[in-house]
């Protein structure tokens, strides 16, 4: 399993990150909100509930997405061999924490064509996603937040790399996991405070801020020594 070090810092870079996503997915959830049924709208309860399961679905893509990814990364490590591949390994997750720093602040607008790894995926299922608006159900609800957790979005395709890093399936899964949790507090906010946290989330120099937090946190990470542990009793079954 992933050390704490590490799905910490996925939790942290999901919940500093959140400027970004609510630029990106605030206006959907809130939009979404909107189109509820007026006596949904006007229950807090049931609003929440719904807002929730948007939420689990994109959740559980997030999940399903960092399994693929960490197995990818399983191949790499041991057709490189363990020690030089956990190595390199890790320098690539450093750079992507890097990158999404640089991303937020605006600095490389450049890195933002990594979007377009997801096109051809959402061509497909955003008219699928399309045909369950309106969301008058807990089901269609869960069903969209699953459709929604594909939608090309830099900074989840750089946790994404990040999550190749892993060293196997499960822990793939649960750094997306802790980045999607990390994201869970503002958009589920968003839901109800749709047009404050919007204009919160546009502010240049807050996502400067959350920015750099994010590459001093990257930096910080290389002075954290590696655990070879697990990889290196992997490896050996392997042999």
């Amino acid at each position: 399993m992933s050390d704490p070090i590490t799905l910490t810092t996925a939790f942290l870079l999901g919940f500093f990150s959140t400027l970004h996503c609510i630029g990106m997915c605030g206006g959907i959830i809130g939009a979404l909100s909107l189109s509820l049924p007026v006596k949904i709208r006007n229950s807090k309860t049931k609003l929440f509930a719904f807002v929730l399961t948007y939420n689990v679905g994109r959740l559980i893509s997030y999940c399903v997405a960092g399994l693929v990814a960490g197995a990818i990364g399983t191949g790499l490590l041991l057709s490189t061999g363990f020690d030089q591949g956990h190595t390199i390994l890790k320098f690539i997750g450093i750079s992507m924490m890097i990158a999404i720093g640089l991303y937020l602040t605006g600095w490389m607008p450049q890195l933002a064509s990594v979007e377009k790894m997801g096109i051809p995926i959402w061509k497909r299922l955003e008219p699928i996603g399309r045909k369950l608006v309106p969301v008058a159900s807990i089901p269609k609800a869960l069903a969209y937040g699953l459709i929604w957790g594909w939608l090309p979005c830099g900074l989840v395709y750089f946790v994404l790399i990040w999550a190749l890093t892993a060293g196997d399936a499960i822990n793939g899964a649960l750094i997306m996991l802790a980045f999607g949790l990390g994201t869970l507090p503002t958009l589920i906010t968003a839901g109800f405070m749709t047009s404050w946290v919007t204009r919160f989330a546009h502010s240049t120099r807050a996502r400067q801020i959350v920015g750099l937090l994010i590459i001093f946190m990257a930096i910080g990470s290389l002075f954290i020594p590696m655990d070879h542990g697990q990889y290196g009793h992997d490896h050996n079954q392997q042999e």
